[in-house]
């Protein structure tokens, strides 16, 4: 077999990696965070990543020969391009790179462009909110980026859900650099509905116009339809968490507002097994009071993921059999799953550090989607140069997955 060869930024517990597959071969990761790194060197081995900030990295770090991508899921707390926008060399050049992620970053691939090891492809991703951040500059500040270092791209906004039950809309990128022979079959004459919301084209109309003229609309496989339901993916004996007391989970239903109540009371009254996920938020009552809310679904999939920094950003089950309704926290083999990961991938013990791995990371099945539809047609229409022996290795997600208990600790496989 043989791979494409790629380096990873921001790779948590290496979920994009996972997502490209056998494929694929990693030459460099980086994290800044050790426990995505104990974990990525936990599922993935210690050769490739290393811990470090990224405004810290230089080229010398970095392999020296041309690869075939660069991905980067860098943080979304980080993206405050506004104000920054100013002319992209004196935002790299001026020291307020260090208060963020995107921009240290993309120092490094301008200097591989300079340097003559421009990336083949490069990926982007983000949250959804980049589409219309500072009123839009954002999104416009990477384009802007990227056509500046003569890439053609565009953008896609895929939800998770397509592929597993978590609703988890995010931004890709896709950008590949001059010189590469684009496939028409790759490109659409407009944006297709299943990937191009309007706060994508109405994002598009506020970039400049080199990035406007170097701008795709790729052409993406729909995918097949989804499979699984939330239900499915919950652990009959859940691992790291226990069921809460009858009175925490009064305290939830207490929670709730009359509609949510009334949620519950009908799938009470159905009779059937109903698994439904809960968040606690902030809401302004009748009185316009802020107060806290539970917040319950009972429509087969789960709320996005969010990395725990606080008791209302981590997501609980409420399962109601007959007459009983019992509540618990999301376990950390539930969320893996949710993320499309196998159960044979590695996770923290702590609960906390677990959870943050797969709510920080992106979905495995929406990466490998995007390889198999996009990035590799691309590659291959422009020879195999990029192409190394490939080792054999094991797989770290699977679109199906058995329902099985998991220790709640890193394991071997």
């Amino acid at each position: 077999m043989t791979q494409f060869t790629f380096v990873e930024f921001f790779a948590g517990g290496g979920m994009a990696r996972a997502g490209l597959g056998d494929t694929w071969r990693c030459l460099f990761a980086n994290d800044v965070d050790q426990k995505k790194v104990a974990t990525y060197e936990a599922n993935w081995g210690s050769g490739h990543i290393r811990q470090a900030d990224v405004a810290s990295l230089t080229l010398a770090d970095l392999p020296g020969t041309v690869v075939d991508l660069a991905w980067a899921s860098f943080p979304c707390q980080d993206l405050s391009l506004a104000g920054g926008y100013r002319g992209l060399g004196g935002e790299r050049d001026n020291a307020r790179t260090r208060s963020g992620t995107f921009w240290p970053f993309w120092k490094l691939m301008r200097g591989l462009v300079e340097a003559g090891r421009a990336p083949r492809t490069i990926v982007l991703e983000n949250v959804y909110g980049c589409l219309t951040s500072h009123g839009g500059r954002d999104f416009a500040a990477i384009a802007a980026a990227l056509a500046d270092a003569d890439y053609r791209f565009g953008a896609a906004v895929i939800n998770a859900s397509h592929f597993v039950p978590q609703s988890r809309p995010r931004v890709f990128f896709v950008a590949v650099r001059a010189g590469e022979t684009i496939p028409n079959s790759l490109v659409a004459e407009a944006p297709q509905a299943t990937w191009r919301p309007a706060a994508l084209v109405e994002a598009c109309a506020g970039m400049t116009s080199k990035a406007k003229a170097n701008w795709l609309w790729w052409r993406i496989a729909a995918p097949a339809a989804r499979r699984s339901v939330f239900s499915d993916l919950v652990e009959t004996v859940p691992s790291g968490v226990g069921w809460h007391t009858a009175a925490e989970t009064k305290y939830l239903l207490d929670l709730m507002t009359p509609l949510n109540r009334r949620k519950v009371a009908e799938a009470v009254m159905s009779g059937r097994r109903a698994v439904g996920t809960i968040y606690r938020r902030t809401r302004a009552d009748e009185d316009g009071r802020k107060r806290q809310r539970a917040e319950v679904r009972f429509d087969d999939i789960a709320g996005c993921l969010r990395t725990p920094a606080g008791g209302s950003s981590r997501q609980a089950i409420l399962v109601v059999e007959g007459q009983t309704v019992r509540s618990r926290m999301l376990s950390p083999r539930e969320a893996a799953r949710l993320m499309g990961l196998s159960d044979d991938y590695r996770l923290p013990e702590r609960y906390n550090d677990a959870y943050h791995v797969c709510g920080d990371g992106v979905c495995v099945p929406v990466v490998r989607h995007i390889a198999a539809h996009l990035l590799e047609p691309l590659l291959r229409a422009n020879g195999a140069s990029g192409l190394v022996a490939a080792p054999n290795r094991p797989r770290r997600f699977v679109e199906e997955r058995p329902l099985t208990a998991y220790s709640g600790r890193l394991e071997s496989t």
